[in-house]
Protein backbone atom coordinates (compact mmCIF):
# COMPACT_ATOMS: atom_id res chain seq x y z
CA UNK A 1 0.00 0.00 0.00
CA UNK A 2 1.39 3.05 -1.46
CA UNK A 3 0.39 5.78 0.87
CA UNK A 4 1.45 9.28 2.26
CA UNK A 5 -1.29 9.01 5.15
CA UNK A 6 0.00 7.31 8.30
CA UNK A 7 -0.58 4.03 9.18
CA UNK A 8 0.03 1.33 11.90
CA UNK A 9 1.80 -1.80 11.51
CA UNK A 10 -0.51 -5.09 12.58
CA UNK A 11 0.58 -8.72 12.19
CA UNK A 12 1.68 -10.08 9.18
CA UNK A 13 2.99 -7.63 7.07
CA UNK A 14 -0.35 -5.63 7.04
CA UNK A 15 -0.74 -1.78 7.77
CA UNK A 16 -4.08 -0.03 8.33
CA UNK A 17 -4.94 3.77 7.57
CA UNK A 18 -5.40 5.57 10.67
CA UNK A 19 -7.82 7.38 9.08
CA UNK A 20 -10.96 5.33 7.97
CA UNK A 21 -13.94 5.89 5.67
CA UNK A 22 -17.12 4.79 7.97
CA UNK A 23 -19.93 3.74 5.83
CA UNK A 24 -22.85 2.88 8.67
CA UNK A 25 -26.06 3.78 7.00
CA UNK A 26 -25.23 4.80 4.14
CA UNK A 27 -26.81 2.67 1.55
CA UNK A 28 -28.07 2.17 -1.84
CA UNK A 29 -26.84 5.11 -4.55
CA UNK A 30 -26.74 8.01 -1.16
CA UNK A 31 -23.90 5.07 0.14
CA UNK A 32 -22.07 4.66 -3.32
CA UNK A 33 -21.68 8.53 -3.95
CA UNK A 34 -20.43 8.73 -0.41
CA UNK A 35 -18.05 5.96 -1.10
CA UNK A 36 -17.05 7.22 -4.15
CA UNK A 37 -16.39 10.57 -3.13
CA UNK A 38 -14.82 9.53 0.14
CA UNK A 39 -11.92 7.98 -2.52
CA UNK A 40 -11.79 10.47 -4.03
CA UNK A 41 -11.27 13.29 -1.59
CA UNK A 42 -8.52 11.08 -0.40
CA UNK A 43 -9.85 7.81 1.80
CA UNK A 44 -8.12 4.28 1.39
CA UNK A 45 -9.69 2.49 4.24
CA UNK A 46 -13.28 1.52 4.09
CA UNK A 47 -15.28 0.11 6.73
CA UNK A 48 -17.80 -1.46 5.83
CA UNK A 49 -20.42 -4.41 7.58
CA UNK A 50 -22.46 -7.48 6.74
CA UNK A 51 -25.18 -5.52 8.88
CA UNK A 52 -24.63 -2.18 7.10
CA UNK A 53 -25.85 -4.06 3.80
CA UNK A 54 -24.25 -2.18 1.98
CA UNK A 55 -21.29 -3.88 0.46
CA UNK A 56 -22.34 -3.90 -2.62
CA UNK A 57 -22.08 -0.49 -2.90
CA UNK A 58 -18.73 -0.16 -1.59
CA UNK A 59 -17.58 -2.93 -4.05
CA UNK A 60 -19.17 -0.96 -7.04
CA UNK A 61 -17.53 2.62 -5.69
CA UNK A 62 -14.05 0.73 -5.56
CA UNK A 63 -14.38 -0.61 -8.77
CA UNK A 64 -15.62 2.83 -10.37
CA UNK A 65 -12.91 4.21 -8.78
CA UNK A 66 -10.40 3.22 -10.94
CA UNK A 67 -8.00 2.53 -7.93
CA UNK A 68 -5.12 -0.33 -7.79
CA UNK A 69 -7.16 -2.79 -5.10
CA UNK A 70 -4.03 -3.23 -3.38
CA UNK A 71 -3.69 0.89 -2.76
CA UNK A 72 -6.89 0.24 -0.79
CA UNK A 73 -7.56 -1.04 2.56
CA UNK A 74 -11.41 -2.91 3.35
CA UNK A 75 -12.86 -3.51 6.09
CA UNK A 76 -15.96 -6.00 7.19
CA UNK A 77 -17.30 -7.99 9.91
CA UNK A 78 -19.48 -10.55 11.20
CA UNK A 79 -22.47 -10.24 12.58
CA UNK A 80 -24.36 -11.60 15.87
CA UNK A 81 -26.64 -13.51 13.75
CA UNK A 82 -24.18 -15.55 11.75
CA UNK A 83 -22.45 -16.80 14.25
CA UNK A 84 -21.69 -20.67 13.10
CA UNK A 85 -21.93 -20.07 10.08
CA UNK A 86 -18.32 -17.79 9.16
CA UNK A 87 -17.20 -19.42 6.20
CA UNK A 88 -20.68 -18.37 4.81
CA UNK A 89 -20.36 -15.19 5.72
CA UNK A 90 -17.20 -14.13 4.94
CA UNK A 91 -17.70 -15.19 1.36
CA UNK A 92 -20.67 -13.15 0.38
CA UNK A 93 -19.11 -10.66 1.71
CA UNK A 94 -16.53 -10.88 -0.99
CA UNK A 95 -18.58 -11.94 -3.37
CA UNK A 96 -20.45 -8.52 -2.43
CA UNK A 97 -17.52 -6.29 -2.45
CA UNK A 98 -15.93 -8.03 -5.56
CA UNK A 99 -13.03 -9.03 -4.27
CA UNK A 100 -10.85 -12.00 -3.52
CA UNK A 101 -9.83 -10.86 0.02
CA UNK A 102 -11.10 -8.23 3.06
CA UNK A 103 -7.96 -6.38 4.33
CA UNK A 104 -9.96 -6.57 7.86
CA UNK A 105 -12.70 -8.83 9.43
CA UNK A 106 -13.86 -8.53 12.52
CA UNK A 107 -16.42 -9.99 14.71
CA UNK A 108 -19.01 -6.97 15.14
CA UNK A 109 -20.15 -7.73 18.25
CA UNK A 110 -19.01 -10.20 20.98
CA UNK A 111 -21.80 -13.66 20.65
CA UNK A 112 -24.54 -13.78 23.10
CA UNK A 113 -23.82 -17.25 24.07
CA UNK A 114 -20.54 -17.79 26.74
CA UNK A 115 -19.57 -20.65 25.02
CA UNK A 116 -19.67 -19.31 21.26
CA UNK A 117 -16.51 -16.40 21.80
CA UNK A 118 -13.67 -19.11 21.26
CA UNK A 119 -15.14 -20.93 18.46
CA UNK A 120 -15.94 -17.88 16.46
CA UNK A 121 -12.25 -16.61 16.87
CA UNK A 122 -11.07 -19.88 15.24
CA UNK A 123 -13.01 -19.90 12.53
CA UNK A 124 -11.68 -15.85 11.92
CA UNK A 125 -8.35 -17.30 12.17
CA UNK A 126 -8.54 -19.43 9.70
CA UNK A 127 -10.24 -17.61 7.40
CA UNK A 128 -6.75 -15.43 7.39
CA UNK A 129 -5.12 -18.43 7.40
CA UNK A 130 -6.59 -19.13 3.54
CA UNK A 131 -6.09 -16.03 2.55
CA UNK A 132 -9.82 -14.60 2.50
CA UNK A 133 -8.68 -11.85 5.19
CA UNK A 134 -5.22 -10.29 5.53
CA UNK A 135 -5.93 -9.74 9.32
CA UNK A 136 -8.74 -10.16 11.98
CA UNK A 137 -9.75 -9.04 15.16
CA UNK A 138 -12.98 -7.84 16.54
CA UNK A 139 -15.34 -5.08 17.77
CA UNK A 140 -16.93 -3.94 21.11
CA UNK A 141 -14.99 -6.26 23.03
CA UNK A 142 -13.89 -5.00 26.56
CA UNK A 143 -10.55 -6.13 27.54
CA UNK A 144 -11.30 -9.21 29.44
CA UNK A 145 -13.00 -10.14 25.75
CA UNK A 146 -9.87 -9.56 24.50
CA UNK A 147 -7.83 -12.04 27.12
CA UNK A 148 -10.19 -14.69 27.10
CA UNK A 149 -9.47 -14.96 22.91
CA UNK A 150 -5.74 -14.75 23.58
CA UNK A 151 -5.55 -17.13 26.55
CA UNK A 152 -7.64 -19.73 24.59
CA UNK A 153 -5.94 -19.16 21.04
CA UNK A 154 -2.60 -17.62 21.63
CA UNK A 155 -3.83 -15.15 18.91
CA UNK A 156 -4.22 -11.71 19.50
CA UNK A 157 -6.98 -9.37 17.97
CA UNK A 158 -4.83 -7.00 15.53
CA UNK A 159 -7.85 -4.60 16.25
CA UNK A 160 -10.88 -4.07 18.51
CA UNK A 161 -13.23 -0.98 16.68
CA UNK A 162 -14.61 0.20 19.88
CA UNK A 163 -16.67 3.48 20.43
CA UNK A 164 -14.10 6.55 21.07
CA UNK A 165 -13.77 10.00 21.04
CA UNK A 166 -12.01 12.76 23.76
CA UNK A 167 -14.99 12.38 25.77
CA UNK A 168 -14.88 8.96 26.04
CA UNK A 169 -10.57 8.96 26.41
CA UNK A 170 -9.66 6.10 29.18
CA UNK A 171 -6.26 6.69 29.43
CA UNK A 172 -6.06 2.74 30.71
CA UNK A 173 -8.15 1.14 27.84
CA UNK A 174 -5.53 2.34 25.48
CA UNK A 175 -2.54 1.32 27.72
CA UNK A 176 -4.57 -2.03 27.60
CA UNK A 177 -4.60 -2.24 23.94
CA UNK A 178 -1.26 -1.30 23.49
CA UNK A 179 0.36 -3.42 25.96
CA UNK A 180 -1.27 -6.33 24.17
CA UNK A 181 -0.31 -5.78 21.12
CA UNK A 182 -4.02 -4.80 19.63
CA UNK A 183 -4.91 -1.60 17.27
CA UNK A 184 -7.15 0.48 19.29
CA UNK A 185 -9.94 1.56 15.70
CA UNK A 186 -12.51 4.47 17.37
CA UNK A 187 -16.16 4.62 15.42
CA UNK A 188 -18.69 8.02 16.15
CA UNK A 189 -15.54 9.69 17.21
CA UNK A 190 -18.36 13.07 17.01
CA UNK A 191 -21.40 11.39 18.21
CA UNK A 192 -20.57 12.24 21.97
CA UNK A 193 -18.18 14.93 21.26
CA UNK A 194 -19.36 18.22 22.11
CA UNK A 195 -17.52 20.32 18.82
CA UNK A 196 -18.49 23.67 20.71
CA UNK A 197 -16.78 22.61 23.92
CA UNK A 198 -13.73 25.68 24.47
CA UNK A 199 -10.99 23.89 24.41
CA UNK A 200 -11.60 22.27 20.80
CA UNK A 201 -12.59 25.40 19.73
CA UNK A 202 -9.02 27.36 21.09
CA UNK A 203 -7.15 24.11 19.61
CA UNK A 204 -9.09 24.39 16.18
CA UNK A 205 -8.52 28.45 15.68
CA UNK A 206 -5.24 28.22 16.33
CA UNK A 207 -4.82 25.49 13.69
CA UNK A 208 -7.02 27.38 11.23
CA UNK A 209 -9.60 24.12 10.99
CA UNK A 210 -12.89 22.89 12.42
CA UNK A 211 -13.28 21.18 16.06
CA UNK A 212 -14.45 18.22 13.64
CA UNK A 213 -11.11 18.06 12.63
CA UNK A 214 -9.46 18.43 15.83
CA UNK A 215 -10.94 15.34 17.07
CA UNK A 216 -9.45 13.49 14.15
CA UNK A 217 -6.26 14.48 14.42
CA UNK A 218 -6.71 13.74 17.86
CA UNK A 219 -6.40 9.94 17.19
CA UNK A 220 -4.56 10.02 14.86
CA UNK A 221 -1.70 11.78 17.02
CA UNK A 222 -2.52 9.36 19.53
CA UNK A 223 -2.43 6.23 16.79
CA UNK A 224 -5.64 5.22 17.27
CA UNK A 225 -7.97 4.46 13.97
CA UNK A 226 -10.63 6.63 13.44
CA UNK A 227 -13.73 6.08 11.15
CA UNK A 228 -15.68 8.72 10.79
CA UNK A 229 -18.65 8.79 8.81
CA UNK A 230 -21.03 10.99 6.48
CA UNK A 231 -22.44 11.29 3.03
CA UNK A 232 -22.36 14.88 2.50
CA UNK A 233 -19.41 15.45 0.32
CA UNK A 234 -18.33 18.69 1.97
CA UNK A 235 -17.84 17.28 5.04
CA UNK A 236 -16.26 13.77 3.78
CA UNK A 237 -13.80 15.92 2.26
CA UNK A 238 -13.31 17.80 5.86
CA UNK A 239 -13.17 14.93 7.33
CA UNK A 240 -10.02 13.69 5.02
CA UNK A 241 -8.37 17.12 5.44
CA UNK A 242 -6.58 16.47 8.94
CA UNK A 243 -2.93 15.50 7.22
CA UNK A 244 -1.89 19.15 6.97
CA UNK A 245 -1.63 20.07 11.06
CA UNK A 246 -0.56 18.02 13.85
CA UNK A 247 -1.38 18.77 17.95
CA UNK A 248 1.21 19.78 20.24
CA UNK A 249 1.90 17.92 23.58
CA UNK A 250 -0.16 20.39 25.87
CA UNK A 251 -2.65 20.29 23.05
CA UNK A 252 -3.34 16.67 23.25
CA UNK A 253 -2.99 17.10 27.18
CA UNK A 254 -5.98 19.21 27.09
CA UNK A 255 -7.95 17.36 25.13
CA UNK A 256 -7.47 13.92 26.65
CA UNK A 257 -8.42 16.04 29.85
CA UNK A 258 -12.08 16.07 28.10
CA UNK A 259 -12.78 12.35 29.36
CA UNK A 260 -12.42 13.05 32.77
Amino acid sequence: MDLDQPTLPLPGDVRIPLLGFGTWQATGEDGYQAVLAALDAGYRHIDTATMYGNEKEVGRAVKESGLRREDLFITTKLPPDRVGRERETIEASLAALDTGYVDLWLVHWPPSAPGDSIPVWREMLAARDENLARAVGVSNYSVAQLDELIQATEETPAVNQIRWSPSLYDRQTHAAHRDRGVALEGYSPFKTSDLSDPVLVRIAQAHDVSPAQVVLRWHIDHEIVVIPKSVTPERIRANADVFGFSLTAEEMRDIDALGG
